[in-house]
C-alpha cells in the first residue's frame, strides 16, 4: 500500500480504532515508525477482550501454518518488549506444559510436536513419571506430556497500557468516545471518523476493535464476518505457587481449532506473581451474552481439579467473561482492505491476540510506512472471505 505521507498538520498520520493489546501494539509500532497516532475507544484502555483475557503467549497450541509463523514472530518480539516495558506487565518466559491422560492422547502429542518442531517450535516430551519433577502438584497417573519452553504469559491490561505509554508524544488517546462513523473522501477513501465528540481527521484508519471489529469494517462500507465466542475465567484466592507453569490437557488444541458454537471447555490452569490461580478454557457461540454460565464454571472447576487435585479445598473468589473475536477459518484479519483505499484491519485473533499483538503491530507498522515485511501477510488478507457489504456508515459499534 502506499506510504504515509508527512504534513504539517495537526491531525495525526493514522487513526486507531481499539485501545486493547492489539491497538496499542499497532500505535506502539507505527509511532516508533514515525506516525503520529490518536487512538479511539468508546471506553478506557483494555476495557474489551484484553481486560478479560488470561494474558497467554502461546506457541504450544498451534499447528503449522501462517499463525505459527506470526506466533514465532511475535514471541521474539515479547522478549524485546519485556526488557522496554516495566517489570509490572508481568511478563513471565515460564513455559508451558501441555499433559495427556491417557497413551492414544500422548501420541497425538508426539505427532503435534513432532510437526511443530519442523516449523521452530521447541517441544520436549516428559514421560509421566517425570511430569511431577516439572509440576510437583500434578495428578499422578498421567501419560505424559510436552514441555514447550517459548510459551509465556503477561498481564495483558498492563502491557496495553504501558505498550501506548512506550509510544510516547506521537501517541494520542481519545477514550470514552463511540465511533459513530467512518468518514470516506474522493474515490471511497479514508479521511476519518465521527465520534459523538466531533470528527476526527486522517488519511488512515486501523480496525483494531477487536470482537467489534465486524461493525467498524460495516462503518466503512465492508463485510469481515468477527463473531464473539465467550469465555470464562475462574480466579482461585492467593496461594503459595502450587502452578508454576501454564498447563493444559491435550484437548485444549482441538477446542481451540473447533467451529463448533455449542459450550466447549479444556482445563488451562496457571500461577501468576500475585498468586491467584488463573482456570480456563471454555468456548461458547452466544452472541453477545454476558450471562453467567454455572455449567461452564462447574466444568472448568472439574477438570483443574483433576489436573491438580489439590485445588479441590481452594475458593474461587470470581470469575469474569469476555469474548474473543472469532473469524471463520480462525486467522485474524491483518493488512489493507482493498476494498477501502486508507482502511486496514488488525482483529478477529480469537483468544490469541494478546500474543500475537506484537507481530500484529509492526506488520501494520510496515504496511503503513512501506517497511520491510517480516512474513507472507497474503493469509490473514481481510478481504478473503468474498463477502461486499453496502452497509452504512452511520451504524453503532462498540469499539
Amino acid at each position: 500500500m502506499a506510504t504515509v505521507e508527512r504534513t504539517a498538520s495537526t491531525s495525526p498520520d493514522v487513526i486507531v480504532v481499539g485501545a486493547g493489546v492489539v491497538g496499542a501494539a499497532c500505535a506502539y509500532y507505527a509511532a516508533r515508525a514515525g506516525l503520529d497516532v490518536t487512538v479511539v475507544d468508546r471506553g478506557p484502555v483494555a476495557g474489551g477482550t484484553t481486560g478479560a483475557g488470561e494474558g497467554n503467549l502461546l506457541v504450544s497450541d498451534k499447528e503449522p501454518g501462517p499463525e505459527l509463523e506470526l506466533a514465532l514472530l511475535s514471541t521474539r518480539l515479547w522478549r524485546s518488549l519485556a526488557e522496554l516495558l516495566p517489570p509490572r506487565i508481568e511478563y513471565e518466559a515460564k513455559g508451558g506444559l501441555v499433559v495427556a491422560s491417557e497413551p492414544g492422547a500422548m501420541a497425538a502429542l508426539r505427532d503435534f510436536a513432532r510437526r511443530q518442531a519442523h516449523a521452530g517450535v521447541t517441544a520436549r516430551e516428559v514421560p509421566g513419571e517425570r511430569l511431577r519433577e516439572l509440576e510437583p502438584h500434578l495428578a499422578p497417573g498421567l501419560a505424559g506430556g510436552f514441555h514447550y519452553p517459548q510459551d509465556a504469559q503477561v498481564q495483558p491490561a498492563l502491557a496495553a497500557a504501558h505498550l501506548l505509554r512506550a509510544g510516547g508524544d506521537r501517541v494520542r488517546l481519545r477514550l470514552g468516545e463511540e465511533v459513530t462513523g467512518v468518514l470516506t473522501g474522493a474515490g471511497g477513501r479514508i479521511r476519518g471518523v465521527r465520534t459523538r465528540a466531533g470528527e476526527l481527521h486522517a488519511p488512515y484508519l486501523v480496525n483494531a476493535a477487536g470482537t467489534w471489529g465486524g461493525d467498524l469494517a460495516r462503518l466503512a462500507g465492508v463485510a469481515l464476518p468477527v463473531l464473539p465466542r465467550r469465555g470464562f475465567v475462574l480466579v482461585t484466592e492467593a496461594l503459595p505457587r502450587v502452578v508454576r507453569r501454564k498447563v493444559y490437557a491435550a484437548d485444549y488444541v482441538a477446542d481451540v481449532a473447533s467451529d463448533s458454537a455449542a459450550l466447549r471447555t479444556s482445563a488451562v490452569v496457571e500461577g501468576t506473581p500475585a498468586g491467584p490461580v488463573l482456570i480456563g478454557a471454555s468456548r461458547e457461540r452466544v452472541g453477545f451474552d454476558r450471562s453467567l454460565s454455572v455449567a461452564a464454571l462447574h466444568r472448568l472447576a472439574a477438570q483443574a481439579v483433576r489436573l491438580f487435585p489439590v485445588l479441590a479445598t481452594v475458593r474461587a473468589v470470581r470469575a469474569y467473561a469476555g469474548f474473543r473475536p472469532y473469524l471463520p477459518d480462525h486467522l485474524p484479519a491483518i493488512g489493507a482492505d482493498p476494498r477501502v483505499p486508507g482502511l486496514l484491519h488488525a482483529c478477529g485473533h480469537e483468544g490469541a491476540g494478546i500474543g500475537l499483538a506484537p507481530a500484529t503491530g509492526l506488520l501494520v507498522a510496515a504496511l503503513l510506512t512501506g517497511g520491510e515485511l517480516p512474513l507472507d501477510t497474503a493469509p490473514f488478507r481481510p478481504d478473503r472471505f468474498g463477502a461486499h457489504s453496502a452497509c452504512g456508515k452511520e451504524a453503532n459499534h462498540g469499539a
